[in-house]
């Protein structure tokens, strides 16, 4: 599995996690002094909170996965998982005894707590229980793929320190030969330009041959 997957996929469950608390998962009735039958609902996330709480870990820990180094992501998946096992189980203390749960609901509803029929649940805590062990199975997977992400990053790095060196090093022969070609020419004419100076004869040296009756060229 690839970073990007492993990083999709926890964000995908802990939305499909918010998804799956947010219907109804307990029902029932009470009785009020008012109406002799009152229905009471209980939400997911309001049964079992820990459902909520996973489903927030689990986006965050997509988000650090995505942004964060090899240590921290190590960390960030360790973290995904422990979310998974939180939602499982909440979702589980509610489907083994979901009475406490309805009286809970039925107390803030309507300010009774006595139930005037069974507690049913709907298919919504199976939901969640899916979505928890799918986000544990992610998180254990990507504990294990991400050494292959850290491989892959580490060989370009290596090829490209590698190939540095050797690129500034024909870099600076090819600033050289140019530097060589170019004090080619400046030297010849150097040298050209010294013996014109050295042949070129003073007028006042040739006058004074010539009154000598001397040739000022020395031929």
């Amino acid at each position: 599995m690839t970073r990007t997957r492993t990083v999709l996929a926890l964000l995908v469950l802990g939305a499909l996690t918010f998804g799956t608390g947010s219907p109804t998962w307990v029902t029932t009735t009470v009785a009020t002094a008012l109406e002799p039958e009152v229905a009471v609902a209980a939400s997911g996330t309001s049964a079992a909170p820990g459902v909520g709480a996973g489903a927030l870990v689990l986006l965050a820990a997509g988000i650090a996965c995505a942004l964060t180094g090899r240590v921290a992501r190590y960390v960030a998946l360790v973290i995904a998982a422990a979310a998974g096992v939180l939602v499982v189980v909440s979702t589980l203390v509610v489907v083994g005894d979901p009475v406490p749960a309805a009286t809970a609901a039925a107390s803030a509803s309507s300010g009774v707590t006595d139930l005037t029929s069974p507690v049913a649940l709907t298919a919504w805590p199976w939901a969640a229980v899916a979505t928890g062990v799918l986000a544990v199975v992610v998180a254990v997977w990507g504990v294990f793929a991400a050494r292959g992400w850290t491989a892959t990053s580490g060989r370009h790095e290596r090829a490209d320190q590698a190939g540095a060196p050797g690129a500034a090093t024909a870099g600076g022969a090819s600033a050289a030969a140019a530097g060589g070609s170019a004090a080619g020419p400046d030297d010849g004419s150097d040298n050209s330009s010294d013996n014109g100076d050295d042949d070129e004869i003073d007028p006042h040296d040739a006058w004074d041959a010539l009154s000598r009756g001397d040739d000022p060229t020395g031929r």
